[in-house]
């Protein structure tokens, strides 16, 4: 954190960013590596979306692919057509990836937008809490409730949760991402919807049609319940570790010293340099959530990256 702040926190955060350049350019050559063990009429094949038996059309897209070229040649058509969007043809999707991948993408969002903030802060809050009281009844009960979180098959504790709040009370609905109602009045041509985002609880409020975001919101509840039950355990044991770390270090017992009261030392001393490790940990949870909460979406039949 000292050379951090030496050096200046904007000037990191570009160092930091610079670094990823080489490291997308390895994934591409790794990526582009592995397609070159199959032979040109293998990935022929793969190109072709019509009847591959047809007599000369394995040769014509060697040619148009130019698959026997030497690989450096491959590797600057293939890199320039990923820089320009062309990620490729989806057998699953029916359709080109990059386009698959904008379809599904809104939908993955909008669960983690609002799981993600939810896991963060009541985990750094349980976190602290727990670090607060250790060894005792606070701390005992948080650390049970994180183990059985983190034990859940997310499956199981999905389909619990509609089996109970969904098919016996009715409190929510069994899955999707709009009601019937709503979702034929965001299809429809004669509604005035208008897509700006894709997702439904920020599209509602910008087409001035509320209760489009209600009903969005409340299709998210069970799927956002069970997303935040199974992260949040890894973030209240980071946050406990790192709260109970800082509040052995030297500052604090300096801080108490000072006679500053409990409560100042662990909100304005502690918990800041508790957070470091628990933002790096939401980051990569976030990153990780995004590409794809594929358990959960299929679940609540949500159609989204994971899903896909």
């Amino acid at each position: 954190m000292k050379k951090v702040r030496k050096m200046g926190m904007g000037a990191f955060i570009i160092r930091r960013l610079l670094l990823t350049i080489p490291t997308l350019i390895g994934v591409t050559l790794l990526i582009f590596g592995v397609t070159q063990l199959f032979t040109p009429e293998q990935r022929a094949v793969i190109f072709l979306r019509q009847d591959p038996r047809r007599a000369g059309a394995i040769e014509g897209a060697i040619a148009k692919y130019h698959l026997r070229d030497p690989i450096i040649v491959q590797y600057q058509m293939w890199i320039s057509e990923v820089l320009q969007g062309n990620f490729g043809w989806s057998l699953t999707a029916n359709k080109p990836v990059l386009t698959a991948i904008l379809a599904k993408f809104p939908a993955t969002v909008e669960v983690v937008m609002f799981s993600i903030p939810i896991t963060i802060l009541v985990g750094i809050f349980l976190g602290v809490k727990s670090a607060e009281h250790r060894d005792k009844h606070i701390d005992h009960a948080t650390r049970i409730l994180s183990i059985i979180g983190y034990s859940l098959p997310t499956f199981w504790l999905g389909i619990i949760l509609l089996a109970i709040f969904a098919a016996a009370l009715g409190w929510f609905p069994i899955s999707g991402r709009l009601g019937a109602g709503a979702l034929n009045f965001v299809t429809s041509r004669f509604s005035g919807w208008r897509t700006y985002s894709g997702i439904y609880t920020i599209d509602g409020i910008l087409n001035g049609q509320l209760w489009i975001t209600l009903d969005a919101l409340h299709h998210l509840v069970l799927p956002t319940i069970t997303l935040v039950t199974i992260q949040i355990a890894l973030i209240v044991r980071v946050m406990r570790s790192s709260m109970l770390e800082a509040l052995g270090k030297g500052y604090i017992t300096a801080a108490r010293a000072k006679g500053l009261t409990k409560k100042e030392v662990i909100n304005k001393h502690a918990r800041k340099n508790a957070l470091i490790p628990v933002i790096t940990l939401a980051g990569l949870m976030a990153a990780g959530l995004i590409n794809g909460v594929t358990i959960t979406e299929t679940v609540f039949n949500i159609d989204g990256l994971g899903r896909w």
